[in-house]
């Protein structure tokens, strides 16, 4: 068998995966070809024990809950960002007011994020940092008044931070606002 030189090899090697790529690309964009079926499927009841039901809110609640927050800074002259995120962490709706700080938005994600992580109003948890200092070196987290968690029967679903106003009681004010939004 003959040796094939090192500038063979490259290039065949190269074209090779060019083909293969290109193969792969057609495969998966190719819709008519049928799904294969799942290797096994889990039973989606509630008597399945390895299976967890959770809430989360809608990204219409979440809306809603966004926008009353917004409505209750405004009609208090507060430029302010409002972030929702669910009982995750994960940001659902975020709306900056006119005019809110460029620090603003960030903050009041990490404040709807500490609020759902510890299912705790963030003022209450930022008196928590004297017993436990090493609590704000948690990633995401931000241990200042203005994030409020979203509860049903007493477990936490989301959070709503707000951040920009004149002072961490008006953003933590205007958080609950939302909450309250999402009781009616």
């Amino acid at each position: 068998m003959k040796k094939l030189s090192l500038r063979t090899r490259v290039l065949t090697g190269a074209v090779a995966a060019a083909l293969g790529a290109g193969t792969f690309g057609a495969m998966s964009a190719d819709a008519s070809t049928p799904a294969a079926a799942p290797a096994a499927a889990v039973d989606a009841d509630t008597a399945n024990r390895n299976l967890q039901q959770t809430t989360h809110l809608t990204v219409a609640a979440a809306t809603k809950a966004a926008q009353a927050t917004l409505d209750a800074a405004e009609k208090e002259n507060q430029r302010v960002s409002v972030a929702v995120v669910d009982r995750n962490g994960n940001t659902v709706v975020t709306l900056r007011g006119d005019a809110a700080g460029p620090q603003s938005y960030e903050s009041a994600v990490k404040k709807a994020y500490t609020a759902v992580s510890w299912n705790a109003p963030t003022s209450e948890l930022a008196k928590r940092l004297e017993q436990a200092p090493n609590l704000k070196d948690i990633p995401g987290t931000l241990f200042l008044a203005g994030g409020a968690p979203v509860q049903v029967k007493g477990a936490p679903v989301a959070g709503i931070g707000v951040a920009g106003a004149s002072s961490g009681d008006l953003d933590e004010k205007f958080a609950k606002a939302g909450v309250a939004t999402l009781a009616k």
